[in-house]
């Protein structure tokens, strides 16, 4: 028998964050914990609210499993009981931690991975006043990757200076839904003299059938176009990349499923994440290994995180130790 335990739990960021859709200055979770004897498996995921989530809504869609769960409901069944999303993300990174104390082994290991090695991941500066986004930058300015969020009038002057103050790092922005093709075909070739790697859902969703009829000189990687294996046929001809989260893709089980098949047909891959803890990051580092982009910084914005936490250091975001995850 499993028990099913679930929390809402805020934590204070280090400062306000802000995108194109607003600032918060905390961090709501839902943690779900599955308890069978002394055996505990447990995970994290955050509703978000861009995609009609909400916490009492994902804490009632966990709940109602909460029988089928204490039968045994492992992660296939799963797949089909919840759509994708943040619900299912927390169950399927849950039952993923049990089933590894279950089996004294590694979830990497149970998935048939290679054991996982240090990634390197970007660090987020929000979107602010070009001048606090340049001291920011200069403050981080030994990353090897900053990640710009951008969003409407005024982004090349935020741009040039993060630049200015982040000469050496590799930059890549996060429009969040927030340009229209005009302003992509306007800003994409001043952002590839400022030396920008790629954007991150320039046009909103559902709306973006624009880039595949333009030119795309700087890459574009799709974030809320892309949420699981289903979306791929949509993104044809749109998109050179697709930005993989587990609280999109509904957990690890269908998130290195999307990887996969991604891959195969010729997408660059980007691994990246809600804001949340280390117990959020830790299953995205079994997706992360071999992505061409790693955006897993969610712990580092924070003021408090899990105990204990992943490790980021010089050599990047390193694997979750067992007592954490996995």
């Amino acid at each position: 028998m499993i028990r099913l335990d679930l929390r809402r739990e805020a934590f204070r960021l280090r400062e306000a964050f802000t995108i194109s859709r607003g600032s918060r200055t905390e961090q709501v979770v839902v943690t779900v914990t599955l308890t069978e004897g002394e055996r505990r498996g447990w995970a994290e995921c955050t509703p978000y609210a861009r995609y009609g989530e909400s916490v009492a809504g994902v804490m009632d869609a966990i709940s109602a499993l909460a029988a089928d769960i204490a039968n045994g409901m492992d992660r296939a069944a799963l797949q089909a009981a919840l759509p994708p999303g943040a619900a299912r993300n927390a169950l399927d990174c849950a039952l993923w931690d049990l089933e590894a104390k279950r089996a004294g082994r590694r979830a990497w290991e149970l998935a048939g991975l290679p054991e996982p090695e240090p990634v390197a991941t970007a660090y987020t500066l929000s979107l602010d006043a070009p001048e606090r986004m340049r001291r920011k930058a200069a403050e981080n300015a030994g990353r090897p990757l900053l990640k710009v969020k951008l969003g409407g009038e005024g982004d090349l002057e935020r741009l040039r200076a993060v630049r200015e103050g982040a000469p050496e790092a590799t930059i890549i922005v996060d429009a969040n839904e927030g340009w229209s093709a005009e302003t992509y075909a306007e800003l994409a070739p001043e952002m590839l003299r400022l030396g920008v790697a790629m954007v991150e859902q320039p046009l909103p969703a559902g709306q973006d059938e624009a880039l595949a009829e333009i030119a795309r000189p700087l890459p574009v990687c799709a974030d809320e176009s892309c949420h699981d294996r289903a979306s791929l046929d949509a993104l044809t001809g749109r998109y050179d990349m697709v930005n993989i989260k587990l609280d999109k893709t509904g957990g690890l089980t269908e998130a290195l499923a999307l990887r996969d098949e991604a891959t195969a047909r010729g997408l660059g891959v980007m691994v990246g994440c809600m804001m949340g803890t280390s117990l959020a990051m830790a299953p995205a580092t079994l997706v992360a290994q071999g992505a061409r982009i790693v955006d897993l910084d969610g712990p580092l914005l924070l003021a408090r995180d899990r105990e204990p936490p992943l490790t980021y250091d010089a050599a990047g975001l390193h694997p979750p130790p067992a007592a954490l995850w996995g």
